[in-house]
């Protein structure tokens, strides 16, 4: 079994496409409007702004935390600045050796979302 889609809540589509594609470097897959959904595709697993779907917390794993808020200069709300989370001692929950660090803003539509990485200490 795997994950194949991920909901988030988007009053403004248009909003969210400028919002998710400075985020995520890519394009929208797909629109369908009406009934008001945007899709990503984030290597196989579906991100859907849904005008009907309720928040969720979503967390995107990113390159580096800081160079994403940065990319987004200004244009998010930081709900948690970027911060170590813990270093991976085995491939349990992420690559072994690496730190997470994380970080969490609100995205164009009011839901917040979490930066993930994983970095060589």
């Amino acid at each position: 079994m795997r994950l194949v889609q991920v909901a988030q809540h988007a009053d403004d589509l248009e909003r969210a496409a400028l919002f998710y594609t400075a985020l995520l470097e890519i394009e929208p897959t797909a629109v369908f409007d009406p009934p008001g959904l945007l899709f990503f595709d984030l290597d196989g697993v579906r991100l859907l702004l849904d005008r009907n779907a309720p928040s969720s917390l979503v967390y995107l794993q990113v390159d580096n935390v800081h160079d994403a808020l940065d990319r987004l200069d200004g244009a998010v709300e930081v709900v948690s600045r970027p911060h170590l989370i813990f270093t991976h001692e085995d491939d349990l929950l992420g690559p072994a050796g690496r730190e997470e660090w994380q970080a969490f803003i609100r995205d164009s539509e009011g839901n917040t979302v979490g930066l993930v990485s994983f970095v060589h200490p």
